[in-house]
């Protein structure tokens, strides 16, 4: 039997709402229990609707438990459309709306009659339910590190074209380029390029709904779906954002199924003109285990290359960490530091990080001295570090042909077999992309650097003599 008792129903309801916006906070409450309508309060609970699917996954998730204590009744969220019906349904919620949190106290039903519909009033605008989806975003993301912002970012020529490229997706209302694909080596600034973009899209507009995270970690929340059978809110999360930022893609490779659910994301996303980020180590048509479609979609879009830095970006790196450390860094350092660490940005910074703490530490100033005695370790090891002319002479050598025959047309086997080597140890031993070794032999097409390795793989599997001329040149070039 439902109540009839609309003033102790009003009161109760009240009540309830009062504690909640006190224990929740004035944002979480406008958010997400503002919307909610009292449908029904019979003798077994009380039914609660809400305006989207979404907004009830949450309240269920996240508050439903401590409504029914507070009501100390069974309470049931459901989706209420704007006819009044249910999920399709008049009056009842659908056998998907009744599902809830395996964590929700199940004494809680939701409830009130017509005349309850103005105990407390709906959306009043869309603002109010979409700042609870971005902060639904913001919940499922990834962290967003404060120190990766465009006015942190060192612009040079080998990544002026993606900065340029990533500002302008941040700042357009619109989708841009679908997608906008960055790509590089190791510490060139890709995951500071996404954060970057996250950040300024949250400062211009905070209630846009952004999502972050890397490929990694988006497979293991659809592995997690798939186990808990819940693929629907899965898609609900990924499939109503309107940005969604994919970090080194390249880790779903060989992935089936999480690809398949990738694809279905991404065209959906396209599809309503949501801007989709991504970002990897190499092109899309390089990318390995990645079935055709998805490369082709990823290719539909702006492909942005972050090259290797260059001497001039190295240092004015280091100038503009060096004033945000508040230290002086002599010019001598900085230079030497750029000569030395040449492969990673991160490794650069953490050079200065390491010259800048031994000097506060010691109370010295930095010097040249102090920062080669500091940094023996690293710079031996850059020091160490092989180059793709030093693997082309080595190679050579040990196969008794010349030097230039790395960079001639020449197709005979005893020609061509070394420099697939070659080409092999520079994937493995350098930090070059497959396109700037292709240029190294010839200017050869970085499909040709893709075959040769695949080649050399499966011949060291097979001939253990072969094998083992490709490890000895490997410690050779190491040693």
């Amino acid at each position: 039997m439902s109540t009839t008792l609309d003033a102790i129903a009003n009161e109760r309801w009240n009540a309830v709402l009062s504690s909640m916006r006190a224990e929740v906070g004035e944002a979480a409450f406008d958010s997400w229990l503002k919307p909610m309508t009292v449908r029904d309060v019979a003798d077994d609970g009380v039914r609660i609707s809400v305006p989207t699917r979404f907004m009830r996954d949450w309240i269920v998730a996240h508050y439903a438990d401590r409504l029914a204590s507070l009501w100390e009744r069974k309470v049931d969220i459901f989706v209420q459309s704007d006819h009044g019906t249910t999920d399709g349904q008049a009056g009842k919620p659908t056998a998907a709306n009744m599902q809830t949190n395996p964590n929700v106290n199940p004494n809680v039903n939701t409830g009130a009659g017509p005349e309850f519909g103005n105990v407390i009033q709906p959306v009043q605008s869309g603002q109010q339910m979409i700042s609870g989806l971005a902060q639904a975003a913001l919940d499922i993301s990834a962290p967003l590190d404060p120190r990766y912002t465009f006015d942190n970012f060192v612009v040079g020529k080998p990544n002026e074209f993606a900065h340029a490229a990533a500002q302008r997706v941040a700042e357009s209302e619109t989708a841009q380029f679908n997608p906008l694909f960055l790509y590089g080596g190791v510490g060139l600034g890709k995951t500071h390029l996404m954060h970057a973009i996250a950040w300024r899209i949250r400062q211009i507009d905070p209630n846009r709904t952004v999502i972050y995270m890397s490929a990694e970690k988006f497979m293991y929340r659809f592995i997690r779906a798939l186990r808990e059978q819940n693929t629907v809110d899965f898609k609900d999360h990924f499939r109503n954002v309107d940005v969604l930022m994919i970090d080194d893609v390249q880790f779903i490779g060989g992935k089936e199924s999480t690809q398949e659910e990738f694809f279905h994301t991404f065209n959906a996303l396209v599809d309503q003109g949501r801007q989709i980020v991504i970002s990897a180590d190499k092109s899309p048509s390089d990318l390995e285990g990645m079935e055709d479609r998805l490369k082709s979609r990823l290719n539909c879009g702006l492909v942005a290359d972050i090259h290797a830095t260059t001497y001039e970006l190295r240092v004015g790196i280091l100038q503009t960490k060096a004033e945000k450390l508040g230290i002086e860094i002599p010019s001598k350092v900085q230079e030497f530091l750029a000569h030395k660490i040449t492969a990673n940005v991160r490794e650069l910074e953490g050079a200065l990080n390491r010259v800048a703490a031994h000097a506060q530490l010691v109370g010295r100033e930095v010097s040249l001295e102090s920062a080669q005695d500091v940094l023996h370790d690293l710079i031996r090891a850059n020091d160490r570090r092989v180059t793709i002319e030093e693997i082309q002479k080595k190679v050579a050598s040990h196969f008794n042909i010349r030097t230039s025959d790395m960079h001639s047309a020449r197709r005979a086997r005893s020609v061509a077999r070394p420099r697939q080597v070659a080409m092999y140890l520079a994937k493995q031993l350098t930090s070059r992309s497959l396109p700037e070794i292709g240029r190294k032999f010839g200017g050869r097409d970085h499909t040709t650097v893709m075959h040769a390795v695949k080649k050399v793989e499966e011949l060291t599997e097979r001939d253990a003599g072969f094998a083992e001329d490709v490890e000895l040149l490997r410690r050779m070039l190491e040693g």
